[in-house]
């Protein structure tokens, strides 16, 4: 698995022209972290359940799910926290800033992770999630943020939760009833959200727009 180092520094969180629960924009400052630069496929995953012995996901076995190098879905938050831990200490989901700041690819104000403007040379309605890798990069190297799958991220949502947000690290609320997911999945007509848009889902429920990718903590002489 591949990760891009993000530094540390802060950046603008939200847009105003969004959701109540996109908004306010506002400052959010974040230590250095790993992420990966595309979600977590099915022939990863395949790895985990088999030396874990758990059952693969629902869909696993439908054709239109089944390329090893689509992203793995329908995956429940407890399962994709699993995988994470599985991998090793550090490794988990990003949080709901951690995945926005990776995401934005170090431009401020952009509408979609590599700019503003879609993808022009993409058959819609998609038929099921694209292999990972093949959608344009942003300025951080990550790929498949929107147009593939929503992403599972580690925070408890309230729609709220921006205008009390602290400006360092912030986590997500101390409980809730959904988690927070990011990222433009196939299933929609318009699969391309903007790099600021939240949605949500209560954690035990399994959508075959549902992926993750894997961020680790920052190590001295490594992310």
């Amino acid at each position: 698995m591949d990760f891009a180092a993000i530094p540390a520094g802060d950046f603008w969180m939200g847009w105003e022209s969004g959701l109540p629960g996109e908004r306010p924009r506002h400052r959010v400052w974040l230590p250095g972290f790993g992420i990966a630069r595309r979600p977590v496929t099915n022939a990863e995953y395949d790895t985990f359940a088999a030396a874990t012995g758990g059952a693969p996901p629902p869909f696993r076995a439908d054709p239109r799910f089944a390329d090893p190098e689509q992203p793995v879905v329908a995956v429940r938050w407890d399962d994709a926290v699993a995988f994470c831990a599985w991998l090793g200490p550090g490794h988990r989901l990003p949080t709901d800033a951690e995945w926005e700041r990776a995401a934005r690819g170090g431009i401020e104000d952009a509408r979609y992770p590599w700019g503003d403007a879609p993808p022009e040379s993409v058959q819609l309605p998609l038929g099921g999630p694209p292999r990972v890798g093949g959608g344009p990069a942003n300025g951080f190297g990550l790929t498949d943020l929107t147009g593939c799958v929503h992403e599972w991220c580690l925070d408890w949502h309230a729609d709220g939760y921006y205008a009390v947000s602290p400006e360092r690290s912030p986590a997500g609320p101390p409980t809730g009833t959904r988690r927070v997911s990011r990222g433009g999945a196939w299933r929609h007509q318009n699969p391309w959200s903007s790099v600021a848009h939240r949605s949500s889902l209560p954690p035990g429920l399994r959508y075959s727009d549902y992926g993750f990718r894997v961020a680790r903590e920052a190590r001295p002489g490594r992310l």
